[in-house]
């Protein structure tokens, strides 16, 4: 039964893909984000999304709540469409719809070729940020996970190999072992540190606790390894600001735990900077 339902989603998400090639990305990007905004509240995950809005920011009102939900299903929809013109990102002909700060910092990176790990969250357009990083020569390794629906995951992957990422690692202990085997040969590392995990720590992430990777401060403990956050951003449309930060270099006082809450709360900031960018629907706090 879950088969069929896969299935047939698999084949409205194909469809939906057909259409929007043939609309072009500008009118693309309208439709999809108008479809998401539209039927978005219907989902399950409603719930999830506005208790974890309050959490985090709990002196927001009512209709503020409304307007980042509203804006959160809008990029669900941009990001949608936006898979089909992926190829135009990594090929440059979208260059101009791309700003970056920072771009020093990965030119570094890939000069020195000193392994580091890049941490970020769900925000915007999130596959666009390998895809720069590894453009910019830096050899690189990006944790991702297969999305439930077989169907749908294995145009995924075809698409993150080819266009965003070459090497992608599906996580969970067998890929954390890969990890591992990607770094000690020379590759930097990118990850998600926004979603709950089940080999984690218990950290304050908005003043509560929740379950985090503790990847980073692993490698930070035995690797003497730098942190890179980076972040993107989306302005208009389909115009987007990437930030690389200045490396972290944690000392040796600094425990697993210490790293790891520093990395939430970094996150916490780059989510305040613009909630609306941010994807509420992960299960964060159970």
């Amino acid at each position: 039964m879950k088969s069929i339902k896969y299935f047939i989603q698999f084949l409205v998400i194909i469809t939906f893909f057909l259409i929007f090639k043939i609309l072009g990305l500008k009118f693309a990007s309208k439709i999809s984000s108008k479809i998401t905004s539209l039927i978005g509240p219907f989902f399950r995950s409603k719930k999830i999304i506005k208790a974890n809005i309050i959490r985090a920011i709990p002196n927001l009102d009512p209709y503020n709540i409304d307007i980042i939900i509203n804006e959160m299903w809008e990029n669900y929809g941009k990001i949608l469409s936006e898979y089909v013109f992926i190829k135009d990102f990594r090929n440059s002909s979208l260059e101009n719809n791309f700003q970056v700060e920072g771009q020093e910092v990965l030119e570094k990176i890939s000069e020195n070729k000193e392994p580091v790990i890049f941490v970020s969250g769900h925000f915007n357009n999130f596959e666009l940020m390998a895809m720069h990083i590894e453009k910019s020569g830096v050899n690189l390794a990006a944790i991702y996970r297969p999305l439930n629906n077989k169907f749908l995951n294995l145009i995924m992957e075809k698409i993150r190999k080819k266009y965003i990422c070459k090497n992608q690692i599906k996580k969970g202990i067998s890929g954390t072992k890969e990890l591992l085997s990607f770094f000690k040969n020379g590759s930097s590392i990118a990850l998600m540190i926004d979603q709950r995990v089940s080999q984690g720590i218990k950290s304050k992430f908005f003043r509560q606790e929740a379950f985090t990777t503790t990847i980073p401060a692993q490698f930070v403990k035995k690797f003497n390894c730098k942190i890179v956050p980076i972040y993107i951003e989306r302005e208009e449309d389909n115009n987007f600001k990437l930030k690389v930060y200045e490396p972290i270099e944690y000392s040796n006082d600094h425990t697993v735990e210490s790293i790891t809450l520093s990395l939430n709360k970094l996150l916490e900031t780059m989510i305040l900077k613009n909630p609306g960018q941010w994807i509420w629907s992960h299960n964060r706090w159970k």
